[in-house]
């Protein structure tokens, strides 16, 4: 039985800023759909019972809490779609979104430090605007868990839709995640004009 790794939290409280934001992003090894990223900033370090990383989490939990976030604290929502995926590549989309997120949110962030769920910090900001990448930050980071959840549920929203169109992939089932189920449909009906042409398990296909 393997041990459950505990991650020590980030004393993002203690930080001498106005405003603390986190930043996460979502459906980023997926091979199917945009990349989201979301920015939470929470308007007090209370009431927040139930927030957690969004994988620790129930799709109807995920929901109720997203609500709850959305209607009490700030949030904003950015995306990279499928050609600046490829254009860019994975990690600089993904990077791309959360920026995007970020300049959504109506604050001031030269007031602010931004918490990056991972290893980087979003590029292209301005120098001045205060930055910490903490990786698996969503489990040490309450605001960075805020972003996990609103992202995810907003990614799992469009994939919902998208499954109407294309019900063959299956992706109200997956969200478009390289699983068996999806694998097989793309080997069975091809590549999809939502799929990351460039990825593995699909550039095979086409």
């Amino acid at each position: 039985m393997s041990k459950i790794k505990i991650y020590e939290k980030f004393p993002w409280q203690n930080l001498s800023c106005d405003f603390v934001i986190g930043v996460d992003e979502v459906g980023r090894g997926c091979l199917a759909g945009p990349v989201y990223a979301a920015a939470a900033c929470l308007k007090s370090s209370g009431c927040l019972e139930g927030i957690d990383d969004s994988k620790n989490l129930t799709p109807l939990k995920r929901k109720v809490l997203s609500d709850k976030i959305s209607n009490e604290h700030w949030v904003a929502i950015g995306s990279a779609s499928l050609e600046e995926i490829e254009q860019l590549n994975i990690l600089h989309a993904s990077l791309l979104a959360m920026k995007r997120a970020v300049l959504g949110l109506k604050l001031d962030l030269f007031k602010s430090h931004i918490l990056v769920d991972g290893p980087y910090t979003i590029p292209g900001l301005e120098p001045k605007i205060s930055q910490t990448a903490v990786v698996k930050g969503d489990q040490r980071a309450t605001p960075i868990a805020a972003a996990s959840i609103i992202a995810k549920v907003a990614r799992d929203e469009l994939l919902d839709k998208m499954s109407e169109d294309y019900p063959e992939y299956g992706f109200e089932k997956h969200k478009g995640y390289s699983t068996k189920l999806h694998k097989e449909a793309i080997a069975k009906y091809g590549p999809s004009s939502v799929h990351r042409r460039s990825f593995k398990g699909v550039k095979e296909f086409l």
